[in-house]
């Protein structure tokens, strides 16, 4: 009974950290879509203050830039203390090693981006803003992945599945959806004196791997209703989440795309044609940040796939279960 509650704290903190890392992407998301990320000129601390000492009216009724900003570090130091907790409490009662030693590689990840996110303020360089862009979704997945490994199913779940056809295309949408985001960070973190045809370069090149997605989503689908899949109801769930964020994304993606550059054919839709481009507007900010912030949904929710086909999947190099091997009465006789 004692472990099984310790075991649901370590459930709880893992789940606690992973929940709380994505408003932390959306609200770095809002700070690159407002390049605020120099609203804050100092760090470790902010306009000389302790981090938890500024005070509260200044930046809650200041500038919307301060705001996020400083709600992104706040934020951030949230959940570098979820996961100290779950470090504690994977330490205390986690009986799997690997476990207790990858919630210790999480803090040190979530250590790394802080640094990060510190470096790009006091060296006030871009490439830094957009690795640590890159950083907060693989950390996410990293959380998610965490989250799942102390879940029920992960606990209870059978080896059953001999084919292999579904366990590769989860890592392929795995590596596609992180491939994405990086071509993603590319776009928003385009230095001023990118030349027209490396930027369109990188469109097209986002353009395809949202190609690319689809197809391995849509492909993921259709598997899990198929033999042997099929008798897996548990990878369906995954499946059908991530068609859900597939078609909110390319929603998202068409909607950012529109309040960037403008739809080619607004010529034939009056109501298009009438619509002028707000830079920074709200709506506008929040629709470009909603395209980023789930993409790093895609890339958790394709973490969660892999942990239930990996639960289930029966290596081909496994021995036999010793369980399953019938003794014949001769050798029974000897023995």
């Amino acid at each position: 009974m004692i472990s099984d509650v310790k075991f649901n704290f370590v459930k709880l903190w893992a789940w606690l950290a992973a929940m709380f890392i994505f408003p932390l992407i959306w609200v770095g998301g809002l700070v690159t879509t407002h390049d605020a990320g120099m609203a804050v000129p100092d760090w470790p601390g902010t306009y000389g203050y302790n981090l938890f000492l500024y005070p509260l009216s200044t930046w809650l009724y200041g500038p919307f830039d301060l705001l996020i900003e400083h709600g992104h570090r706040l934020l951030g130091s949230w959940v570098g203390l979820l996961v100290i907790f779950l470090c504690i409490a994977a330490w205390k009662s986690e009986t799997r090693t690997w476990y207790r030693r990858a919630c210790l590689g999480l803090l040190g990840a979530v250590i790394a981006q802080g640094l990060l996110g510190g470096f790009r303020v006091v060296l006030d360089e871009r490439t830094i803003a957009m690795i640590h862009g890159c950083g907060g979704p693989l950390v996410f997945g990293y959380a998610s992945f965490l989250a799942f490994a102390s879940s029920r199913d992960w606990k209870h779940a059978n080896a059953s599945i001999h084919s292999k056809g579904l366990w590769r295309l989860s890592w392929i949408l795995l590596a596609a959806t992180i491939t994405q985001l990086v071509l993603g960070a590319q776009l928003r973190h385009a230095l001023p004196g990118t030349s027209p045809v490396g930027f369109m370069s990188m469109v097209h090149l986002h353009l395809t791997f949202a190609g690319i997605v689809t197809l391995v989503i849509l492909g993921v689908y259709f598997l899990v209703r198929t033999y042997p899949y099929a008798s897996e109801p548990g990878l369906r769930a995954p499946a059908n989440a991530l068609v859900g964020l597939l078609i909110l994304q390319l929603t998202l993606g068409i909607g950012t795309w529109m309040v960037n550059y403008a739809l080619p054919w607004s010529e034939t839709m009056p109501s298009l044609a009438r619509y002028v481009i707000s830079a920074k507007g709200y709506w506008e900010s929040m629709l470009v940040t909603a395209h980023q912030a789930t993409g790093s949904l895609l890339i958790a929710f394709s973490t969660w796939l892999i942990c239930r086909v990996g639960r289930r999947q029966i290596a081909l190099a496994r021995k036999p279960d010793s369980r399953n091997i019938q003794v014949q009465p001769s050798a029974a006789v000897k023995l």
